[in-house]
């Protein structure tokens, strides 16, 4: 039975004959490797040269060189009449290249796992890159709003709390954060909410609070409503729990209410999917008369409401409507929301509202997920809403961005009016474009890609019933959103040619 020195060096020394470098070079190098990855620990007694050469089949000459080169490079001491001994030089860290095919590739991390695992479709990724200098997204803020230098102050100041170190090692339970409580009165303040602090739960967004309200209600094969049209993230994440997606038409007034009392049976829902202000991506409300008929069919049926308030900061004419979890008396609406959407995303948070039971289970996958949050984060958040710079913030932005949605709407008018029809959100930061007469929207990607415009494949919806793109237009000045008005009509006319 080989020692488990031989052992290791027969498992891992392999040299080419056909090689330009020298075989004994070949082999040194391999060593040295062997002993820099631990495999042959400083001390280690190596075969004598007779067995080295047989266990790897050279001849004893080139197993001397071979122990005569790492003794020059100080990687052994030979001894004589003793043996040869593994040394280990000062300068240990430095790469040796082995040409062997077994620990040379040992040099680069694999690319793919040496062992099983599920893959999992419904979570492909769906971004896509572009070097383009304009690009249009399905509704995002203007970064460049956002405050810095004051920010840049207030996360010095709150850093320098000298209780931070504190809430970062506490060990007791505490019964509610100041940051839950002011939290829970902006909400009340702004939603029409009548909550406590033990009905919220802050999330760091809105796809973390809708991945773990997944996992609380839906089991494999549970039925989930949403709109024919609906925000691909959520349905990705519903997917993943093993929903069974439906969807539901939307009209003029938002998602068919009707339908669901025609077409499904009591306890045959898990839960409804909708947004609260705004469906995605059509931008249409869904009316007080079907938020009323949807509360009185929860109950009714035993269903769940997931109302997503994903834009509630974005109201431009007139007021915003309440959440229907405001008037939800029976437990059955979860509402999910996001605070400072005007703000760099480092300081937007996610938020859950609802009845104390769930917030209480959805606590243990946040433990497991996100034990503490970012504390800086609420300490600066908790500060923006008791001293009323987040009303300020939000109010400046407001103006600016709905100065930005009528100059669209304009653009639109002088270029697009043969093309497309529009209604002018009312709010939010997207439009949505029905384009006639019907194009290819693959070509029209392609055409302003070609004119340094890019177009996301999630903002384009094109079936035998839909032509229409989600036209986010919140990230662009005044300047930025003409020029790309004027690629997107360049690129149609030369479609239509």
């Amino acid at each position: 039975m080989n020692s488990p020195v031989n052992n290791v060096l027969e498992s891992l020394i392999a040299f080419n004959k056909s090689a330009n470098t020298s075989i004994y070079i070949q082999i040194a190098q391999q060593i040295i490797n062997a002993i820099q990855r631990g495999y042959l620990p400083e001390g280690t007694a190596l075969p004598g040269t007779r067995t080295l050469g047989e266990l790897l089949s050279i001849n004893r000459n080139t197993a001397v060189a071979v122990y005569d080169e790492l003794a020059s490079q100080g990687w052994v001491n030979i001894m004589p009449n003793k043996g040869t001994f593994v040394l280990m030089p000062e300068n240990k860290t430095v790469a040796i290249k082995a040409v062997t095919q077994r620990l040379d590739t040992l040099k680069t991390y694999p690319n793919t796992a040496g062992f099983p695992f599920q893959s999992s479709f419904n979570l492909a990724s769906t971004q896509e890159f572009s070097g383009c200098k304009h690009v249009i997204n399905d509704g995002k803020p203007d970064l460049r709003l956002h405050p810095t230098f004051q920010f840049a102050k207030w996360y010095s100041a709150s850093m320098k709390r000298a209780s931070l170190i504190s809430k970062w090692n506490q060990t007791q339970e505490e019964s509610y954060t100041t940051f839950s409580k002011q939290l829970c009165n902006y909400l009340n303040a702004t939603r029409g909410f009548h909550i406590k602090p033990n009905n919220i739960l802050s999330t760091r967004s809105t796809e973390m609070s809708l991945y773990i309200v997944s996992q609380l209600l839906i089991q494999q094969k549970d039925v989930v409503l949403v709109g024919n049209l609906s925000h691909y993230k959520s349905n990705m994440i519903f997917q993943q729990a093993g929903a069974n997606i439906k969807t539901i038409p939307v009209d003029v007034d938002g998602l068919d209410v009707d339908f669901i009392e025609k077409n499904f049976k009591k306890n045959s829902i898990r839960c409804v999917y909708v947004c609260a202000h705004r469906q995605y991506p059509t931008t249409v409300a869904l009316t007080a008369a079907r938020r009323l008929k949807l509360l009185t069919l929860a109950t009714a049926y035993n269903f769940a409401i997931i109302e997503d308030d994903f834009d509630y900061d974005f109201q431009f004419d007139g007021s915003a409507m309440v959440p229907m979890a405001s008037a939800d008396a029976k437990g059955v609406v979860i509402y999910l929301g996001r605070l400072g959407q005007s703000f760099f995303p480092s300081f937007q948070i996610g938020f859950i509202v609802a009845p104390e039971n769930i917030i209480n289970e959805a606590k243990n996958y946040l433990q497991i997920l996100d034990k503490q949050g970012d504390l800086i984060q609420k300490q600066i958040l908790t500060e923006l809403i008791v001293e009323g710079e987040i009303h300020r913030l939000i109010k400046k932005n407001i103006t600016v961005y709905k100065q930005r949605r009528d100059y669209l709407c304009s653009c639109l008018t002088k270029y697009f009016k043969d093309y497309a029809t529009w209604q002018a959100p009312v709010g939010g930061l997207a439009v949505w474009l029905n384009f006639k007469p019907r194009i290819s929207l693959v070509k029209l990607a392609k055409k302003t890609k070609a004119r340094d415009l890019f177009l996301p494949k999630t903002i384009l919806y094109q079936n035998k019933d839909i032509c229409a793109m989600r036209l986010g237009y919140g990230h662009l000045n005044e300047d930025e959103i003409e020029n790309v008005i004027k690629i997107l009509k360049c690129s149609i006319d030369e479609i239509l040619l």
